[in-house]
């Protein structure tokens, strides 16, 4: 079995992909506090009309631009440049020692969530962004949506989990956000739902990447394939065929689910979607 590259241990591949319409692939996992842009006021705006020009709540625009009136109907004076950051949230300083896991649970958010909006680096920086919405969604809506396929043709083992794990060389708690199942053949991979194809490339990190659309705000991301059987914009149905992964050696293809949120495509745990992974 070929090693997993590095980076799959550390968060494989955490680009952002926006793509019901034509798709568009960003810098893979850009830091929120990278993102942040100026807009320099008219006569007669107020922080509630900036707001909504930039699909923010005002008290968002508030916790960034200090030297406002942080009421929202105060009129903001003419040609102030103010911060606008690219999703609700705020700024805050991590104490010294800090993990994901200990500012997740400060702020009752996610710590892969944070992980991703914050750049994906193992080293908690010292400011850090802190996502308005704690959660895509309750455990409820989670029942609700599932995807009823399985990633390959043929059973396999899944050689590296979802989720907080220990790191194979260091000592330090990684993130990982999806699935590698070992690969010993050359084997079809399927498609786990209906959905749409946003993406097919090459990606540092995911090597030959196809990314499928679902209903619901749900992607799925099928890595280190060795051919590609679909092109942008097809429709498919569950279980069809969409690739290939392994040659002449064993391989691994790398899977995650993904939903849609103000942050972007955040990663989750395949096994809360994907019933068929319980009875392999």
């Amino acid at each position: 079995m070929r090693h997993l590259p590095t980076l799959c241990l550390i968060a494989i591949a955490h680009l952002s992909i926006s793509s019901i319409a034509p798709p568009a692939v960003a810098e893979s996992c850009p830091a929120a506090l990278s993102r942040l842009q100026r807009h320099q006021t008219v006569t007669g705006e107020t922080l509630a009309t900036i707001a909504a020009r930039y699909n923010l709540r005002p008290t968002t625009l508030a916790r960034f631009n200090g030297g406002l009136n942080s009421s929202a109907s105060a009129t903001v004076p003419t040609g102030y440049e103010v911060v606008i950051p690219p999703f609700d949230g705020q700024v805050v300083a991590a104490p010294v020692g800090s993990s994901w896991l200990t500012l997740a649970e400060q702020y009752n958010t996610q710590a892969d969530l944070l992980f991703e909006v914050n750049g994906c680096v193992s080293q908690v920086p010292s400011r850090v962004f802190i996502p308005g919405s704690s959660r895509m969604m309750t455990a409820s809506s989670t029942a609700a949506i599932q995807l009823p396929g399985y990633p390959l043709a043929q059973p396999a083992n899944i050689q590296l989990s979802y989720g907080w794990q220990p790191h194979p060389s260091r000592d330090e708690v990684v993130f990982n956000s999806g699935l590698a199942f070992g690969v010993p053949t050359p084997t079809e991979v399927k498609a786990v739902g209906p959905g749409t194809v946003a993406f097919v490339g090459q990606r540092e990190g995911y090597g030959l990447l196809l990314v499928i659309n679902h209903e619901q705000g749900l992607q799925t991301r099928y890595a280190n394939l060795s051919e590609v059987s679909v092109s942008v914009g097809q429709a498919v149905s569950t279980q069809t065929t969409v690739g290939k992964v392994g040659s002449s050696e064993a391989s691994y293809l790398y899977f995650e689910v993904r939903r849609n949120s103000p942050s972007g495509w955040i990663a989750q745990d395949p096994g809360e979607y994907l019933p068929a992974l319980e009875l392999r």
